[in-house]
């Protein structure tokens, strides 16, 4: 009897790693293999296109953008406030109540629009992924001009302001008192880029 019992538990064991090694290959290598040929987009090309709500900043809040972008909203800056906006998104655990990705379950394409490809993960700014984990609020995937950059700041400063029912927490240290400093526009054109890469279907 304990040498049936120690064949069927050596069997478990040999299956167990066989089919731990099988999702390795199949979730991991076959999945990195597919996506590495689709066409990869770097910061410094994305930076090239400068979005016009980055420049809006610039106009809307000259003396902030001047101080913390000198030079106006050129490839260069647009490049470091996107690269630090993403930091800030990281940082501050924003991919943990809001998603970027769409999925196929509970009609969120009703809500948030198509379901997410992995062609728009494809570009620096979405390597490593921030599909997020929950939807405490809206998926993000594709707030470009979704909202204006007042709304924005607003929302930052006191969320409950323009969402009533929001549960977000206020981010008063990305202002100088009532205006947006280097993060809080950082942060704004970092939301405002996403979904700008995406041709809408």
């Amino acid at each position: 009897m304990e040498k049936t019992i120690e064949k069927f538990n050596f069997i478990f064991l040999v299956a167990g790693i066989g089919f731990f090694v099988l999702a390795f290959f199949v979730s991991g290598v076959f999945t990195v293999n597919a996506i590495s040929n689709l066409p990869y987009t770097s910061l410094d090309e994305i930076s090239q296109d400068v979005s016009p709500f980055f420049g809006a900043l610039s106009r809307q809040y000259p003396e902030q953008f001047d101080k913390y972008y000198p030079g106006g909203p050129t490839s260069q800056n647009y490049r470091e406030a996107l690269n630090l906006g993403r930091n800030i998104y990281i940082a501050e655990a924003c991919w943990h109540c809001h998603s970027q990705q769409v999925r196929p379950v509970a009609n969120e394409d009703v809500r948030f629009g198509p379901v997410s490809t992995a062609a728009e993960q494809q570009n620096e700014l979405m390597m490593p992924q921030l599909m997020g984990t929950r939807r405490v609020g809206p998926d993000l995937s594709r707030e470009a001009g979704f909202r204006s950059n007042d709304w924005h700041v607003a929302h930052f400063y006191n969320p409950q302001a323009v969402v009533p029912t929001s549960v977000m927490p206020s981010y008063t240290w990305f202002y100088d008192g009532k205006m947006p400093n280097k993060k809080g526009i950082a942060i704004i054109t970092y939301i405002q880029w996403l979904g700008s890469n995406v041709e809408q279907r």
